[in-house]
């Protein structure tokens, strides 16, 4: 596995490059018969278990976020074209730990590495949203199929800045054109 590019050296041209060059493989497609339980969980702040375990290498975290994918009963299944299996996900299954933008207001871009590597640009197709908890908000990052990111608190920090910055009523932050109000 390539090591991931340096992230702030990227421009929101080489970032759209990298995402349309990066294929994930047909999890929607594959429908095997469900054979159980992965022994895996993905705790809330990213980290993923095999068997209580967390598991240090970052190419098998990222071989395994390739294969998750999100069931319409809201679970999670780890899948290939031969089984099915279960997975535990405490909050969202990523976590957007870098964010670079490039340019203000609606013309704004922003771009999120994830904790898999994966980069998402925010838009209509992957869209910001913020939920409400006791223990504050909670924003997440659609990132496809219906597997979001958890925006880690730092970026969200960023992110609230900016709406409180800028002049659009509800406040909220643009990007590739799509505007997110940051009150849920």
């Amino acid at each position: 596995m390539a090591p991931s590019p340096d992230f702030d050296t990227l421009t929101m041209a080489d970032i759209a490059r990298l995402a349309e060059a990066d294929r994930l493989p047909p999890v929607d497609r594959w429908n095997p018969d469900h054979c159980g339980n992965s022994d895996m969980r993905i705790a809330r702040d990213g980290t993923w278990f095999h068997l209580g375990s967390p598991i240090g290498r970052l190419a098998m975290v990222r071989a395994f976020s390739r294969i998750l994918r999100r069931e319409p009963d809201g679970g999670y299944v780890l899948v290939t074209p031969v089984e099915k299996l279960d997975i535990e996900v405490e909050d969202a299954p990523f976590i957007a730990v870098e964010m670079k933008v490039e340019g203000d207001g609606a013309a704004a871009s922003l771009a999120f590495r994830l904790n898999t590597g994966d980069i998402v640009t925010a838009s209509a197709d992957h869209p910001l949203r913020f939920v409400e908890h006791a223990d504050g908000p909670h924003p997440y990052l659609h990132v496809r199929g219906g597997l979001e990111a958890l925006i880690a608190r730092s970026i969200y920090y960023e992110l609230a800045e900016r709406a409180i910055s800028g002049n659009d009523d509800p406040p909220g932050v643009w990007s590739a054109g799509a505007f997110f109000p940051i009150a849920p």
